[in-house]
């Protein structure tokens, strides 16, 4: 598993949309998801931010039912950011 300073580099996205969302989700889901689901969540932040921009805004899907599950949380995040 990574470490706290290591999640938070790879949060830093080359989108600033992803930077907000994934930091946000970081410093107020992350803790809270069971062991599998913080897997999940760094394996999510190995994938391309195009893959994951068109996971988020439902162009396409995640055949992976973790990612898709981790995806889902953040797009019900992301409506309480705006």
């Amino acid at each position: 598993m990574m470490s706290q300073s290591q999640l938070v580099w790879r949060c830093r996205r080359g989108v600033r949309e992803l930077d907000v969302l994934f930091t946000r989700f970081l410093e107020h889901e992350y803790q809270n998801l069971a062991e599998t689901e913080q897997v999940d969540f760094q394996r999510l932040l190995e994938v391309q931010d195009p893959i994951i921009m068109d996971w988020l805004f439902a162009k396409s899907c995640s055949e992976d039912d973790g990612l898709q599950l981790i995806v889902g949380r953040l797009q019900a995040l992301s409506k309480t950011i705006s």
